[in-house]
């Protein structure tokens, strides 16, 4: 553990010296993309059947811990960065959408559990743009480091399918309640509000990391 603050530190000197800035941070970022990505995937199993809605939520709890620790590491590395690609407060706020979108994905999963919609494949679309608005992040946080000024696309790239999701979920909702309000229909207008969430949650992290890139 020790020896792994000494690195940490070295590090952080060298980076400072050299005018790189602090990679564990992004580091921590796309390790909370990572998990996040997981999660969307294993969400897309269920779905399809290829995963059981109780082994996907217990599954889901393993990758909600993952992303978890990756944004506690960055709460922890940010306390002590010489340098970050943007400023504190955007990085506190995209790691923190990140996190929201984990969170949304993993209350779809449980209350699939719960409610046992029977037609769940009609959710594939949404999801679909869910991983796409994730690789999107994820790009835009490497280029932070390696590609400054394509940040501002790739965030836009990620924003758009946060708002492909959100007309998704219109869609749905016409259908839904353009019949009879069974207690059927409640239950996928339950889940597909959650997916909403998901996008709002990656449109917000697009904010977050346009708007650091922005003031660069």
């Amino acid at each position: 553990m020790k020896g792994g603050r000494l690195m940490r530190r070295f590090r952080r000197i060298r980076d400072l010296m050299t005018g790189r800035m602090d990679t564990a941070l992004s580091d921590a970022l796309l390790g909370q993309l990572k998990a996040t990505k997981e999660g969307a995937w294993l969400a897309m199993a269920m779905i399809g059947g290829e995963v059981g809605r109780t082994g996907a939520h217990e599954q889901m709890r393993t990758i909600e811990h993952l992303g978890d620790e990756e944004r506690r590491l960055l709460v922890e590395e940010l306390e002590s960065a010489l340098i970050t690609p943007i400023d504190r407060e955007d990085l506190f706020r995209l790691s923190r959408s990140i996190d929201d979108v984990l969170d949304s994905l993993r209350d779809f999963v449980r209350e699939s559990h719960l409610y046992r919609v029977p037609d769940q494949i009609r959710f594939t679309p949404l999801l679909d743009q869910v991983i796409v608005g994730i690789d999107a992040l994820e790009t835009a946080v490497k280029d932070l480091v390696s590609s400054p000024s394509a940040v501002a696309h790739d965030a836009l790239e990620a924003k758009k399918a946060g708002s492909a999701i959100r007309r998704m979920y219109q869609y749905e909702i016409s259908r839904i309640f353009s019949g009879e309000p069974t207690a059927e229909r409640m239950k996928e207008r339950e889940l597909v509000r959650r997916l909403e969430i998901v996008g709002i949650a990656i449109s917000e992290a697009a904010d977050a990391i346009a708007d650091g890139a922005m003031k660069r």
